[in-house]
């Protein structure tokens, strides 16, 4: 049995994870520690933050120290350089690779008493493809990882049996899925590596005008991979400037990209099928929160079941790295079966920050009869309970709720949160009431990671979680899983006969997602909200701040 440490700290979303005895206990970026979001801060280099405080809360959180780990399994492998391009270039994977090597001395000093010698580099996507597969509820499966980049690659394809993976293709740069989508957000004036779920969004508005010419630059190669060629994307559409404008020609880039993507992903995956014939394919890297293509794989693909892991992003390798060195060391790997792996305060805690914040509260009854009434009533609440979540998407632990059935609460959002208003919002819906508003997708759908059709009749009663191409992105609430949040939408149907509410991540643009009661209150005294429910009490806004 076997105490380990996972750490990402080479690329971007800087996170830590603990498993103990094949079992995940705590997850958490370290953005939401140091509210800067995905790890950057304005320095050189800055990509390379060490997850300090998110180390030392997850094994704060677990009662041991680091002189107690077995292995720390950091999720990048010095030995398996990048390709070098120019001279900037090799300057920076030469120093990559250095802290890399370096990283055990480097977690010796943020985790005094740790053995420097207990440390284990994970190539990155094998971390990607462990986070995957061992942490699914599948024993065996076929495993896709895409993303920008990793060491030298930017894809694996393997089969997972048992726990034991085989890797059966890879992809070297600069050949790379991820960064074409990168490319072509920095191209429409959005942040690389951050923006990308951005131009998702915005692909529903355009139409894949320029289809031809990408099928010729971006094409499988028929062994399990693909070829991406140079992109001149001045050629298709001029340079964007991301102030949240909706250019038609920028709109139909996107648009063509996205399907392209979706098509040499089904490739890839009946590929893989044909070489493994399992059911089921799980998914990793930045390219597995691309929520639209995944329900592309599928509703089309030949696989029965497509899992993705909800920190399916860089940050997840913290968590694939530890599964993978635990299981090396003869820990029997049990299934992921929540992301709410992060902070959470009792209530008396809670009660003393908002004594301390001075701020009236009140007690009711049922917390979740209370924000049912609140949302009925056409409020915007701030809801904060239990455990955060890992990864990008809000889950109902740190979520800002409206009513889904007034068209103007999607705009009323985006400018709660300073958002473009092209970006859609997300229902959360009653398990089983799900496949009577939704089709198309996965049930459940437990992480937000899949889209699904409203159904015809429910497209003008729940307007506010409805993209622009009739979609949404939902998330299915198990009253066993989650019992608060299940109670609070139930009390909502039974006053408003919608099953769903609008849920959105607790945060306002360019900030991390909320995760401490300091950035709960934070948040609610910037941000144009009714209510903050944080536990079990309600802090009202006029209450606060007046009438």
């Amino acid at each position: 049995m076997a105490l380990v440490l996972g750490i990402n700290a080479v690329f971007h979303d800087p996170a830590a994870a603990l498993v103990v005895n094949g079992e995940t206990v705590a997850a958490a970026e370290e953005e939401r520690f140091s509210r800067r979001k995905h790890g950057k801060v304005p320095v050189p280099f800055s990509t390379w933050e060490l997850p300090e405080q998110a180390a030392r809360w997850c094994l704060d959180d677990a009662g041991v120290s680091a002189a107690d780990l077995d292995a720390v399994a950091y999720s990048y492998d010095p030995d398996l350089p990048a390709p070098l391009g120019d001279i900037i270039e090799a300057d920076w994977e030469g120093l990559r690779t250095l802290f890399a090597r370096r990283a055990p001395l480097f977690l010796r000093s943020a985790l005094p008493g740790l053995d420097p010698q207990i440390v284990r580099h994970v190539p990155h996507h094998v971390a990607h493809a462990a986070s995957a597969c061992l942490a699914s509820p599948f024993p065996s499966s076929a495993v896709l990882v895409l993303d920008g980049r990793g060491e030298r690659g930017s894809f694996l394809a393997g089969h997972d049996r048992d726990g034991d993976l085989t890797v059966l293709a890879t992809r070297d740069l600069p050949h790379s899925l991820g960064l074409v989508y990168e490319e072509l957000t920095d191209h429409l004036g959005y942040r690389r590596s951050s923006d990308e779920y951005k131009v998702m969004a915005l692909a529903a508005y355009g139409r894949p005008r320029h289809l031809d010419r990408f099928r010729q630059l971006v094409r499988s190669d028929g062994e399990g991979t693909f070829v991406t060629e140079p992109v001149d994307w001045l050629a298709f559409a001029p340079r964007g400037s991301g102030d949240g404008s909706l250019d038609p020609a920028h709109a139909d880039l996107a648009s063509t990209v996205q399907v392209r993507l979706q098509e040499v992903l089904l490739e890839l995956a009946i590929w893989i099928h044909e070489r493994t014939g399992e059911p089921t394919l799980t998914l990793a890297g930045g390219v597995a929160l691309n929520c639209v293509a995944n329900t592309y794989l599928y509703e089309h693909g030949p696989f029965e079941d497509v899992w993705v892991q909800p920190a399916a992003g860089d940050a997840g390798t913290a968590l694939g790295a530890a599964l993978k060195v635990a299981r090396d060391l003869g820990d029997t790997i049990r299934p992921m079966t929540t992301a709410a792996l992060g902070r959470s305060w009792p209530d008396d805690e809670l009660a003393s920050w908002l004594r301390s914040a001075n701020v009236g509260f009140e007690r009711p009854p049922d917390i979740a009869e209370a924000v049912a009434q609140l949302l009925a009533d056409d409020g915007v609440v701030a809801w904060f309970q239990g455990r955060s979540e890992f990864g990008p998407r809000a889950l109902g632990h740190r979520s800002l709720l409206a009513h889904p059935g007034r068209a103007e609460n999607l705009e009323r959002l985006n400018d709660v949160k300073g958002r473009e208003q092209f970006r859609p919002v997300a229902p959360m819906v009653l398990l089983e009431r799900a496949k009577d508003l939704f089709e198309g997708g996965p049930v459940p759908s437990p992480f937000m990671l899949f889209t699904h059709r409203v159904r015809e009749e429910w497209l003008d009663r729940i307007p506010a979680v409805v993209h622009v191409d009739g979609t949404a992105r939902i998330q299915t609430i198990d009253a066993t899983e989650a019992p608060l949040v299940h109670r609070c939408i139930s009390a909502f149907e039974r006053r408003t006969g919608l099953p769903v509410v609008v849920n959105t991540s607790l945060n306002t643009a360019g900030r991390p997602m909320v995760d401490d009661p300091r950035d709960a209150l934070e948040c609610f005294g910037s941000a144009p909200v009714d209510a903050l429910a944080i536990g079990p009490y309600l802090v009202r806004r006029a209450s606060v701040f007046g009438p």
